[in-house]
């Protein structure tokens, strides 16, 4: 069945879609909660482990090894097996590695459940860009997948909130089996609400048809003129080897590799850098956390609609998509300056940042699904984001050594400014690599 696609929704078409991007956003949600606990809880176990910054760096390298390896092999399973049961087991798993943690109580042990929780977590992305894919037109991607992300911000709004609350009256341990519990509940909401569009029985003709149709910038949203486009039909599986020998996927690759490294940056090391360099200890600066990631979660919406809005001012996909990410490569360069302002300054200047490298992830999540079929792109998202992980990997070690150097000397506010400044700078240049590997974000061809 075809249908041709326009740029305006019909009105009452249904939203149901929505709800779906909803259980998106809430799993993405308790995702980044459970990875920030550790470091909310850094202060606290600093004294009981009495461990050094760089063996706090390789505990979270290590679950970002085990995250990469995650992505990949849930990528790859969530490409057969469909996305609700690859999700399910996704969120179980990790919600079980995230209440393990509150059984151990030595590096090696967080070692060891940082492997499992990162292992767990490795479906989130994967699955959720896949889910996006199938139920959005691709004129209104980039704005769910914005919109889902940003249960990215409202975790680490959340969790600075409670966790430290949790710790000081409970004890640690029950920050991560609340988050543990948290996941379970979730998935009694992910079973019985999703299914496929053609098999979920509260999605209406219209609806399905609006989905299948690409309007809001379907297919001509590429050359701007209307396309005939199937509605049903058989996904395109891929082997990675048919998705690697072509340049667009190496285009999302390098830039999850650049810039991936710099949300982890903010998430493990911010509470110590407050505690470090402004003498602010957790149970002061998660007031600071909070906006942080307050003004993240507002702005980064943003990301989204601006593709999405220049798309119906006439700009094709690509230009749209390459516009806002142009853009918000450029509005993260003021945090190079985050160590020579105040405490509140340096809270707007890091909130930017953070906001700006999610609109830019949300973008760049939605180019994987511009230019690859729906078959693939959970695969090409696993992959392109294993590589972040990879980045994520090598950055935190060298983070901690770096700050290890400088404490010895007895300021470590100047390997902070060095961190700050790799950070500012990895998204301009990963525009200019992703913009010659892929000078536009149309749908490659000959992929067998």
């Amino acid at each position: 069945m075809l249908a041709v696609t326009d740029q305006v929704a019909p009105s009452g078409i249904g939203r149901y879609r929505w709800v779906v991007c909803s259980l998106l956003f809430f799993a993405t949600t308790i995702n980044y909660a459970d990875r920030q606990i550790l470091s909310l809880l850094k202060p606290i176990l600093d004294v009981e482990l009495r461990w050094t910054n760089e063996q706090f760096g390789v505990v979270n390298a290590a679950f970002q090894a085990a995250y990469a390896v995650g992505l990949l092999a849930f990528g790859a399973f969530v490409d057969r097996v469909e996305a609700k049961i690859g999700y399910a087991i996704s969120i179980a798993a990790w919600s079980v590695a995230a209440m393990g943690h509150a059984l151990v109580g030595s590096v090696n042990g967080f070692l060891a459940a940082r492997l499992g929780l990162g292992l767990g977590e490795g479906g989130n992305f994967p699955s959720a860009i896949k889910v996006v894919a199938l139920w959005f037109p691709p004129g209104e991607r980039a704005y769910a997948t914005a919109l889902f992300n940003s249960g990215s911000n409202v975790g680490a709004i959340i969790a600075p909130a409670i966790v430290p609350w949790l710790a000081l009256t409970f004890g640690w341990r029950s920050a991560f089996v609340g988050a543990g519990i948290a996941g379970l509940l979730w998935l009694l909401l992910w079973i019985p609400l999703y299914d496929l569009p053609e098999r979920a029985a509260r999605l209406g003709a219209a609806e399905l048809a609006h989905i299948r149709g690409g309007a809001l910038g379907g297919p001509q949203s590429m050359s701007g003129v209307a396309t005939a486009v199937p509605i049903e039909g058989p996904e395109q599986k891929l082997a990675w080897s048919a998705i690697l020998r072509h340049r667009q996927a190496w285009a999302f690759i390098a830039a999850k590799f650049l810039t991936d490294p710099v949300w982890w940056f903010f998430l493990i090391w911010l509470p110590d850098y407050f505690k470090k360099t402004r003498g602010l200890a957790i149970k002061n600066s998660w007031v600071h956390l909070v906006t942080i990631y307050a003004i993240v979660t507002v702005l980064s919406i943003g990301g989204g609609w601006l593709s999405g809005y220049l798309t119906r001012r006439g700009l094709t996909v690509t230009r749209a998509r390459k516009t806002a990410m142009f853009v918000f490569a450029c509005t993260v360069l003021p945090i190079l300056l985050v160590t020579h302002v105040g405490n509140w300054a340096a809270v707007v200047l890091i909130g930017v940042a953070g906001a700006s490298h999610q609109a830019w992830s949300a973008n760049l999540f939605t180019s994987a699904s511009d230019m690859f079929p729906k078959g693939a792109v959970a695969t090409v998202v696993g992959i392109g984001s294993a590589a972040g992980s990879l980045g994520g990997i090598l950055f935190p070690i060298y983070a901690g050594k770096l700050l290890d150097r400088f404490q010895a000397l007895g300021d470590v506010t100047p390997g902070y400014a060095i961190l700050f400044g790799i950070c500012g700078s990895a998204y301009l240049i990963a525009f200019a690599i992703n913009h010659l590997l892929a000078p536009t974000f149309a749908p490659v061809g000959d992929l067998h």
